[in-house]
């Protein structure tokens, strides 16, 4: 059972953004030769995030509404990469709740297809529709930073971390290629030297901040430290947050049939 002592307050999480004010360099450190590496550094920090080869996952997903559990979820994930868009296709099977077992959402390109096999009907549906908590809809598939945002690196700053530890960071501001993505705008803070995530900040078009991230609980899984649970909170209410904690991870070789809107009536575990 996950302690509830171990979700981040939000007096911590004002002790992380006043660490970042006082870390912060000066306002000319994005044109200093650091900032020619950005591209990399984000394809290195979605490497560690994402495996390379076909793989599924278990998602965990519980919410808390001031430090008490209020709902959770249960789903089962194939994700794999598709070369031609530099992307990954994601196959998300809900297990629980039992009212919605069985129902499917599918990540084809930028879109989101949801489907019931009990009725046979299928629908897009936005990315943003909150699926459980401050989960989305598109929080649960897989997402190649680096492919559909625009980086550059703001500063160098140490920030605490989702598991309480300073952590000595880049803060890269993400700004969408294309209107079709979830978020506009990010701030991700990946860690210098390792290039793993650590933090993400995500806001609307308007510049509102919608939630904040910390990937967190590192465990070794095809052949790198990856994060394994990653902490939600809400832009305005810190007290409500979504744990999404991932398991059972396997490497599967997907029919890319299942990934596809057509084979979705075809899926049968």
């Amino acid at each position: 059972m996950y302690k509830l002592n171990n979700l981040l307050t939000p007096s911590l999480l004002a002790i992380s953004l006043s660490m970042s004010a006082l870390f912060a360099p000066p306002a000319s450190y994005a044109d200093n030769k650091a900032s020619e590496k950005v591209e990399d550094i984000l394809a290195a920090s979605d490497a560690i995030r994402n495996p390379s080869q076909p793989f599924t996952t278990q998602i965990h997903l519980t919410e808390y509404r001031n430090k008490k559990r209020e709902q959770e979820g249960s789903l089962f994930a194939y994700a794999k990469m598709n070369p031609e868009r530099g992307q990954y296709d994601t196959l998300v099977r809900i297990m629980e709740p039992s009212r919605d077992r069985g129902k499917m959402m599918l990540k084809n390109g930028n879109e989101i297809w949801f489907y019931d096999p009990a009725t046979k009907s299928g629908m897009r549906i936005s990315p943003q529709q909150r699926l459980l908590g401050q989960a989305s809809n598109g929080d649960v598939v897989t997402v190649n930073l680096a492919r559909d945002y625009k980086a550059k690196i703001e500063a160098e700053e140490s920030i605490t971390d989702g598991d309480q530890a300073t952590r000595h960071c880049y803060r890269l501001a993400l700004s969408a290629n294309n209107t079709s993505v979830m978020y506009p705008a990010i701030e991700y803070w990946v860690e210098r030297g390792s290039n793993r995530p650590v933090k993400a900040k995500f806001y609307s078009d308007s510049g509102r901040l919608l939630k904040t991230a910390y990937y967190r609980r590192y465990e070794k899984l095809f052949g790198l430290e990856r994060p394994t649970e990653t902490l939600i909170f809400d832009g305005v209410d810190a007290q409500l947050v979504t744990v999404m904690r991932y398991t059972n991870y396997q490497a599967r070789n997907i029919p890319e049939a299942w990934l596809s809107r057509d084979g979705l009536p075809d899926v049968r575990e």
